[in-house]
């Protein structure tokens, strides 16, 4: 059997950062800066107030309390008409832009509004309250975002303010999902002896989805080689696909239209991997458009195992290829909450927990449940994977390795 790590380290070779785009930045979010972003503008691009209030003259506002004649309303995204003097005010409201002869803000609480025209101010305030400088978050030429900066929807909102209208990103890979077999039903029909409902496909889907890159169903192809070969080949050589992803037909013993079909038409590796689901998986590449070569997932069948190998090892390799600065999940030490018995067997084992943070400040796991490599329905409430080494197992109150599953991966409160 390989190590995992031997694994990883050969795909991960294979899977190198892939090109950089110039895209609209409604396309880019969730891909990676790839040059640094300077700001043409300055944010906010005039002084404005911080509050809805009273611009005034701190000198006029220094002994309170002390009325004010009102001599104009502002809102946001108008301008005041007149400037302010001595022994006047002006209403303005958040955002507006700071009127002429103003150098402080009396928010409206510390206020009292005196007949049509006049204001009592309660409070005295120093020069520069309540105003926001030109330039005060950003300002024009200065670098806003250093290069493998992912585009959150704050990032989004910072580039959205400075006018950034395309940015230079690591492409978003097209990752190709397929499935194969007689058995597989998936037109919601009655189920006939032999048969099995197709799950993998739509799992790995959106797993694809959620790691960044675009997933491309390739829908199930039944058992015929040249099926499968044709399909394999119009993905990759016309540039449908960047990477191709199967589940099923890679075990040793297995003869199957994938093994033989990949084994023919790819440069694949063939792995018993040390661990436990998902021993079996494949790794290769085939031609793609010009020079490129299409790195190719052969994933096990089971929908565990399959879940697995593409957490571990097809996920990074994914977001490696998109430049991602982090393409492993976060991974803590936790505490394990009961006995975990296993044999000796060369492996290590993932079992699936729920992890969550408890009064001592750490995190504590607990399995989900029934742990067989074709139990999908009690991993799908896990939120992390335990690594149990090769062994007798661990015991309760044993520090364990945990790596955090899902788009909001951590553990839960309580």
């Amino acid at each position: 059997m390989t190590p995992l790590d031997e694994v990883r380290a050969l795909v991960l070779s294979h899977c190198i950062r892939g090109p950089v785009v110039s895209l609209p930045l409604m396309d880019a979010r969730g891909l990676v800066l790839a040059e640094p972003v300077v700001s043409a503008e300055n944010v906010p691009p005039f002084a404005n107030t911080a509050v809805d209030g009273y611009a005034v003259r701190a000198s006029d506002v220094a002994h309170v309390p002390v009325e004010l004649r009102v001599i104009d309303e502002v809102a946001a995204g108008a301008v005041a008409q007149l400037p302010v003097s001595e022994g006047t005010a002006i209403r303005i409201m958040t955002g507006a832009p700071i009127p002429d002869g103003c150098d402080a803000i009396v928010m409206v609480e510390d206020t009292e509004r005196v007949g049509d025209d006049g204001v009592r101010i309660l409070k005295s305030v120093p020069v520069t309250s309540g105003i926001r400088d030109a330039g005060s978050d950003v300002e024009a030429g200065a670098v806003v975002f250093e290069p493998g900066v992912i585009v959150t929807p704050m990032v989004e909102g910072v580039l959205s303010s400075i006018n950034a209208r395309t940015v230079p990103v690591v492409w978003r890979p097209r990752v190709g999902v397929i499935s194969t077999g007689d058995e597989l039903v998936d037109d919601g029909s009655p189920l006939q002896k032999g048969q099995i409902r197709e799950s993998n496909r739509k799992m790995l889907l959106r797993l694809v989805d959620e790691s960044g890159a675009e997933a491309i169903d390739l829908g199930i192809i039944r058992d015929n080689e040249e099926d499968l070969e044709d399909t394999l080949r119009k993905a990759t050589s016309r540039g449908m696909v960047d990477a191709l992803i199967t589940s099923g037909g890679v075990s040793m013993g297995d003869y199957d239209v994938v093994k033989a079909v990949l084994g023919r038409i790819a440069e694949m590796h063939w792995f018993q991997i040390a661990m436990k689901p998902a021993k079996p998986f494949a790794f290769g590449t085939m031609p793609g458009v010009g020079e490129t070569m299409v790195p190719i997932f052969g994933l096990p069948g089971n929908p565990v195992s399959s879940l697995m190998s593409f957490e571990l090892i097809a996920r990074p390799a994914i977001r490696t290829m998109m430049g991602m600065p982090h393409a492993f999940r976060p991974r803590v030490t936790a505490i394990v909450d009961e006995d975990v018995n296993r044999g000796v067997d060369g492996k290590t084992h993932f079992d699936r927990v729920h992890a969550s943070w408890r009064s001592d400040g750490r995190v504590h796991v607990r399995r989900t449940g029934p742990q067989g490599s074709h139990q999908l329905a009690s991993t799908a409430v896990a939120n992390a994977i335990m690594a149990v080494p090769d062994g007798t197992g661990v015991k309760a109150g044993d520090e364990v390795t945990v790596t955090f599953l899902g788009p909001d991966a951590g553990p839960v409160a309580g």
